[in-house]
């Protein structure tokens, strides 16, 4: 139970938020609590840096509670602990990260560990986190371990490096003092923005569990998943394709706008995922899957598709113009850099799939080409039966994934977004032929932006923000639009905007270039994780940030 509301076991995917008020701010903190509660949001989530701000939890809590709303609210908790036990005597739960509660922030160094050395670390981990643990039992108070890829701590990295099995232990290193003290009040996260970092280090801790005989409840999320239907695409990537599998008790879509606007999706990709259960194939041998060394089928493209994954549209009998299939008033492909969002065209002997067919017959006709076509329910669980039994026959055949799509536009972004993201990041597919009663134009771009959103082919720039909260020192909405529309024409460049240092340099591992805000006013300019420019002044920053995008010979003119 997080204060009323239960989580895991049979109780629905549960829908959060977060605030990005100041803390300190009472009444703006609770009018945003307000706002989510009244969106539909199930538990509401606060940044905690100190004891100032653990003290007014008390009064956003007992205000709540005055204005007739009990939704629980949970403080975040970063780099330091006292504000942790502080705070827990007013909220419902509290979130800590293993990478930095009691870990000075990563230095990204290689640091050598004995194995004495090591283990002496985990003896002050369980000595320094121990006492909030038997606080939380005593108060009857939930928590999360809520691990992220973007701040490990220096010890984990320089013994699993900075990877999903990093992630895992750094998520049981906390779970064993809770259990050590017989306190399992506990609900675990593995978040990141790379999606396909993230859907592995779910399935190894879902994995962990089952091999230990535990059965805690997970909160699902891709951090800096950025803004507009991007960031709706990437979240539904990277949670649906969990929901889909029927791991995940609760999800928030971490959205670079107003956090009520977060709401929405998460509802849409929830009745997306309920519809969903118990539709699946129901006997498929799964034995070929290795979900830990995930890798792209060895297959035979073909003259004109791409290598990172092909784009097509079912054009016949339709009038189309250069612009719906992104070509632009001149036709300039380059089709090895991704420098344009143009469309492959489809051999003569294609073949297509679907699950009334006799597999083997299709596959005798050697075809360039399979259009894999499933029914409306079951189609990821049939896709994967599919792929399975293409492998065990050493078939090089290339494969689109062709799924038919119908009804509210949203839905569909959030509903092919999750079905073809969680095969596209197993490997199963070499790209999409979207169908639907939609503009050539909408078909194309989801099309495209799925395919980048599961780390295959780049066709535009893209972005790294983070949603914002308390913490955040500018105005990350304004910021991140600013930024974009100047550097939104470079396809292949990774650029991180972080409103704070919590995850910014973790974060910027992933990233080519990084903005992150590291005081009033002032801005840090990261190359990787190499900090190169620092307190810029917010006026300056923008153009200091191309300037090095230019440095590093990234930047092409528009």
């Amino acid at each position: 139970m997080v204060g009323n509301v239960g989580v895991g076991g049979d109780n629905p995917i549960r829908i959060q938020s977060m605030t990005n008020s100041p803390t300190r701010d009472v009444d703006a903190t609770v009018e945003q609590v307000i706002r989510l509660a009244d969106a539909g949001c199930e538990i509401a989530r606060v940044t905690v840096q100190g004891k100032k701000e653990a003290d007014a939890c008390e009064a956003i809590k007992n205000t709540l509670l005055q204005k007739g709303y009990t939704i629980p609210l949970v403080a975040d908790i970063h780099f330091y602990p006292p504000a942790a036990m502080r705070v827990i005597e007013f909220v419902d739960k509290v979130r800590v990260n293993p990478g930095n509660y009691l870990d000075k922030r990563a230095t990204f160094k290689t640091l050598e560990y004995t194995d004495e050395q090591y283990q002496e670390e985990i003896r002050r981990l369980e000595e320094n986190f121990a006492p909030l643990v038997i606080k939380c039992k005593t108060l009857g108070k939930a928590m999360r371990i809520g691990t992220n890829h973007g701040s490990l701590s220096d010890r984990i990295m320089n013994r699993y490096g900075d990877t999903p099995a990093g992630m895992l232990e750094s998520a049981l290193e906390y779970a064993r003092v809770c259990r050590a003290h017989d306190f399992h009040d506990i609900v675990f996260s593995m978040k990141a923005s790379n999606t396909k970092v993230k859907i592995e280090a779910y399935r190894l801790l879902v994995a962990a569990m089952m091999e230990l005989g535990w059965d805690y409840p997970l909160h699902l999320g891709v951090t800096e998943a950025g803004e507009g239907e991007d960031g709706r695409i990437r979240s539904a990537i990277g949670m649906g394709s969990l929901l889909l599998d029927g791991i995940g008790d609760t999800i928030r879509v971490s959205l670079t706008e107003d956090p009520w606007k977060e709401i929405d999706p998460c509802k849409r990709l929830v009745a997306f995922a309920e519809e969903c259960q118990g539709k699946g194939v129901e006997e498929f041998d799964e034995t070929t899957r290795d979900i830990t060394h995930i890798t792209r089928r060895d297959v035979k493209l073909f003259q004109g598709m791409h290598p990172s994954g092909t784009v097509a549209l079912n054009l016949s009998g339709k009038e189309v113009t250069s612009q719906d299939l992104g070509l632009g008033t001149e036709v300039q492909v380059d089709l090895v850099k991704g420098r344009a969002e143009g469309i492959e065209s489809i051999p003569e002997n294609t073949v297509v799939v679907d699950s009334t067919d006799n597999w083997q017959a299709l596959l005798d006709q050697d075809p360039k080409l399979v259009l894999l076509r499933p029914g409306k329910e079951g189609r990821v669980q049939f896709c994967r039966q599919f792929f399975d039994w293409l492998k065990k026959r050493g078939s090089s055949v290339p494969v689109l994934l062709n799924f038919t799509y119908e009804g509210d536009w949203d839905d569909v972004v959030i509903a092919a977004s999750a079905e073809c993201g969680s095969l596209l990041c197993d490997g199963l597919g070499d790209g999409l032929m979207l169908e639907g009663a939609f503009d050539f134009s909408s078909l194309r771009t989801l099309s495209f932006n799925i395919l980048q959103g599961c780390r295959m082919r780049s066709t535009k720039t893209e972005f790294i923000s983070c949603p914002s909260c308390g913490r955040t020192l500018f105005n990350i909405q304004q910021v991140a639009e600013r930024i974009r529309q100047r550097t939104g024409h470079l396809p292949g460049v990774k650029i991180a905007i972080m409103g704070c240092i919590v995850n910014g340099p973790g974060e910027m591992a992933d990233a080519d270039f990084g903005y992150v805000g590291s005081g009033a006013g002032k801005v840090d300019l990261y190359v990787g994780k190499a900090c190169v420019e620092k307190g810029i002044a917010m006026d300056d920053a923008d153009d200091r940030l191309i300037e090095l995008i230019k440095k590093y010979d990234r930047w092409v003119e528009c």
